[in-house]
């Protein structure tokens, strides 16, 4: 087979490794990748979000499968249009991708099918949602309605705090049109964990858990982020949490769709609170999770490629998936600045000499060779992953392989896959 994987992240640079392992893969093509990419696929200069020329590059060149990573593309419509074409698309249609592509979409999903999720009321003026501000219960978690590369959600502890946040998105539109209708819900508390399941129709299978961690600073300090690191599978699971996200999330989840005449097929990631009253759902996900992606899928035994063709064609019912028991812990390792502004061009040392580490691999993000040289074109650079029979064990190892390399600015977080106290 011919595959091609869109995005250019660190996620997509796993889902290339991954797929490369399958012996039914023939080539692989990354549009656009990174350094990374590079060096296992052939990366094609075409943008993400350019949906025509993706088309047409599948088209021409006998693509037997397309896997879709960033969110925003399935937000503008790829799959329709791949579909259309006769092309066989991993990913949700536009209308299923609504799920993530709108919070409030999801939130009125949830209020119908009696789905567990936080308290919440949705804004269209910022007149209406600043008047609220001085009367809503604190803290409060201020979320733009559309797609803000992970980091349209504020948790703001006094009003002052909320207002800013609402006059950030609504009147100075920080996150563009993704905050031009806001929610405004309560802040639950307990811990996160991040479930991913491969989604045909109204059947599903659960692949690994993971945990990540968003904000930018050790002690979750500091901004929300796309993810700066992540464990899998997540300390905070078990086969009880298990079947109630199956009963009470997932199938009335499916049902609801199904009744509103949505099928989704794809990669449904739902971001789960774990609080005293039980599961909550943060958020829908209609991609692999990023960093997720890069602790799950160096876990996973069961070769990747069928499991996605199945998902496509309605045949997950005979399929099993088979994971490594050991612990994946990831580390991110960002531009000195991210998630504001940061500089790029930077050379970057020792992934060599990193890579050669035991159980350690090494996902490429925001990279682009350049002279012949890599250095660093995004906010997060790179994902350092590393497998053990404990927590300690994986932290040691994927610390061990930081080390090594060396980025002007680089900053990391120290404490990933470290259970903070309220947790």
């Amino acid at each position: 087979m011919k595959v091609l994987v869109v995005g250019n992240g660190g996620r997509e640079h796993a889902l290339v490794r991954k797929l490369a392992q399958s012996p039914e893969a023939d080539r692989i093509f990354c549009a656009p990748g990174n350094a990374g990419t590079q060096e296992i696929a052939e990366n094609v200069s075409i943008p993400a979000n350019d949906l025509p020329k993706l088309t047409r590059f599948a088209k021409e060149n006998g693509i037997d499968l397309t896997v879709i990573g960033p969110d925003d593309p399935l937000a503008a419509g790829i799959v329709d249009l791949f579909e259309a074409e006769g092309l066989r698309v991993f990913g949700p249609n536009k209308k299923a991708a609504r799920l993530e592509a709108s919070k409030i979409f999801a939130k009125e999903l949830m209020r119908a099918e009696k789905i567990p999720t936080a308290q919440a009321r949705t804004f269209s003026s910022s007149a209406k949602a600043l008047n609220y501000c001085d009367e809503v219960a604190l803290p409060v978690v201020i979320k733009a309605d559309g797609l803000a590369l992970g980091k349209g959600v504020v948790v703001a502890h006094d009003r002052a705090g909320a207002r800013h946040a609402v006059h950030s998105m609504m009147e100075e539109r920080a996150f563009g049109d993704a905050g031009r209708r806001i929610i405004m819900e309560e802040c639950l508390c307990g811990g996160e964990c991040s479930v991913h399941a491969l989604v045909s129709g109204k059947s599903f299978r659960m692949l690994a858990t993971a945990r990540d961690h968003k904000r930018s600073r050790d002690g979750d300090e500091g901004p929300n982020t796309g993810g700066m690191g992540a464990v899998s599978p997540a300390d905070n699971w078990n086969a009880e949490r298990e079947s109630n996200f199956n009963s009470s999330i997932m199938q009335p989840l499916l049902d609801g769709l199904t009744r509103n005449g949505t099928m989704f097929h794809g990669l449904l990631f739902p971001g789960l609170m774990i609080t005293d009253d039980g599961l909550r759902v943060l958020e829908f996900n209609c991609r692999f999770g990023d960093p997720e992606t890069q602790a799950i899928l160096p876990r996973m035994k069961s070769d990747l490629l069928p499991l996605l063709v199945a998902t496509i064609e309605s045949g997950l019912e005979n399929v099993a998936i088979e994971f490594d028991p050991r612990i994946a812990v990831t580390v991110i390792l960002a531009s000195g600045g991210y998630p504001g502004k940061y500089e790029t061009g930077k050379p970057i040392e020792g992934l060599e000499n990193a890579a050669r580490l035991p159980e350690v691999q090494i996902f490429h993000a925001g990279t682009k060779r350049q002279d012949g040289t890599t250095v660093t074109s995004g906010g997060r650079v790179l994902a350092i992953t590393a497998l053990g029979d404990s927590v300690p064990q994986a932290r040691e190892r994927a610390y061990a392989a930081i080390d090594k390399i060396h980025f002007e600015g680089c900053h990391f977080r120290r404490d990933i896959a470290l259970r903070p106290a309220h947790t």
